[in-house]
């Protein structure tokens, strides 16, 4: 399917307690995540990224039986769009999700934390 299904687990941005979640997850290169808050194209960012936000260095990510810690890069311009294209043509439903919402759907680089 060219994506795996991958799990983040963040701080929370007001109960300070670890949330996990499992959202789709796009290989970018060797040892790298893109992650899409596309929240299935609603108004609001989801609430996994509001905590990556406010707690950006307590990030961690399974994927498959790896779990590691991670870093969170918020791409922007034509990185973000670059990126946007290629979830896009191997998941059309993304291209779909920013068409419903006037927010710029965040796309987030996901690199192991080597702090």
């Amino acid at each position: 399917m060219g994506f795996s299904v991958v799990t983040l687990t963040t701080k929370g941005a007001i109960s300070g307690l670890q949330r996990t979640t499992q959202i789709n997850g796009f290989a970018d290169g060797e040892n790298a995540w893109l992650v899409v808050a596309s929240n299935a194209g609603a108004d609001t960012n989801p609430a996994w990224f509001v905590n990556l936000v406010k707690n950006p260095d307590d990030i961690w990510l399974k994927v498959g039986r790896r779990s590691l810690k991670v870093r969170g890069e918020l791409l922007t311009g034509a990185a973000r769009l670059t990126a946007l294209r290629r979830v896009a043509a191997i998941s059309p439903q993304y291209g779909d999700y920013q068409k419903q919402t006037h927010r710029e759907i965040p796309i987030i680089r996901l690199t192991p934390d080597q702090g």
